[in-house]
């Protein structure tokens, strides 16, 4: 799907107006079938009260963000995939609605463990998984972590138009986002147990909409994990024009918000100002590639990087 083609083909599906919602949640740690359960009570909860048609959680949400076990006892520990998504197919397919569960995902041998998030559909139908690209640095394995990075950016086409997935410190990353947009994605969605300040937080998921001309759910994580680390919610729905739609607190909350099916005709809310740009259509492409895909490393540096730089 092309994003250099005429405005009406950047419309959600059918030209609807789509309600979509976020539902953050405190995890009991490493309790998948008590989280699972908890999934299912908001899948119920965003369709009676709102009549959402995508409800998104937050990153992890079937164990909390850090296991705070051995990597190799941590994959024991999870389930065949199988087993996690089936109640969560089954209950999407009975509403007639669209998911993204992040969980950890069991790689194809022990010693690997994917931070993913599957798109289940309002069929039932396991649509597929981005798994995390990005890793921040306490999980990575080269710091005692219990994750190994993805290396593929899916866009899901559905009937409420095509979706991409970023996972929380990917959401750092403008490129991650950016190639979703390119390859045809409306709807962004980025589970998160994100530990930096609200201001960060905000400043990312509206760049991310801005600049892609996407809307941005974004879904954070909150109470603690089995490492004792506490989040602070505060789930957003951001509109392509930065717009903050819906805004959680931060405690167990349900956010939703409708979608404008065709948001590209003006430059900011409650302005009848035409937006004359198009962020992708628009870029020089050429005079940036080489410079953008060089290695490189901040002037300043990192305070402690652990393992992962002493090797370098």
């Amino acid at each position: 799907m092309s994003r250099t083609s005429s405005p009406s083909s950047r419309r959600l599906s059918n030209d609807r107006r789509v309600v979509v919602a976020g539902a953050q949640f405190a995890v009991v740690p490493n309790e998948i079938p008590t989280n699972l359960y908890r999934c299912i009570y908001f899948l119920r909860r965003a369709v009676e009260d709102t009549g959402a048609k995508l409800l998104v959680f937050p990153e992890s949400i079937t164990t909390g963000f850090n296991p705070a076990m051995p990597m190799r006892d941590f994959y024991e520990m999870l389930p065949r995939t199988e087993t996690m998504l089936t109640p969560v197919q089954r209950i999407c397919r009975e509403l007639k609605i669209h998911c993204v569960l992040p969980t950890y995902e069991r790689g194809p041998k022990p010693g690997i463990v994917y931070n993913s998030a599957f798109l289940i559909d309002s069929r039932g139908r396991n649509l597929g998984a981005y798994r995390k690209t990005h890793l921040f640095p306490t999980e990575r394995m080269t710091n005692k972590g219990w994750t190994t990075p993805g290396n593929r950016y899916p866009v899901f086409p559905t009937e409420i138009g095509p979706i991409g997935i970023h996972i929380c410190y990917d959401g750092d990353f403008p490129e991650i986002s950016r190639i979703l947009a390119v390859k045809g994605a409306k709807i962004l969605c980025r589970p998160s147990a994100l530990l930096r300040n609200f201001e960060i937080w905000e400043a990312t998921n509206k760049m991310r909409a801005y600049e892609n001309h996407v809307h941005h759910i974004a879904v954070n994580a909150i109470g603690s994990d089995a490492a004792h680390t506490t989040y602070f919610g505060h789930s957003m729905i951001v509109s392509p024009i930065a717009q903050t739609l819906a805004l959680a607190r931060a405690v167990d909350d349900l956010i939703y918000a409708e979608l404008d099916p065709d948001p590209f005709h003006r430059v900011s809310y409650g302005s009848d100002a035409p937006m004359l740009f198009d962020h992708l259509e628009d870029r020089n492409v050429k005079s940036y590639t080489q410079d953008l895909f060089a290695p490189a490393r901040a002037t300043a540096g990192p305070a402690r990087r652990g393992s992962a730089r002493k090797k370098k």
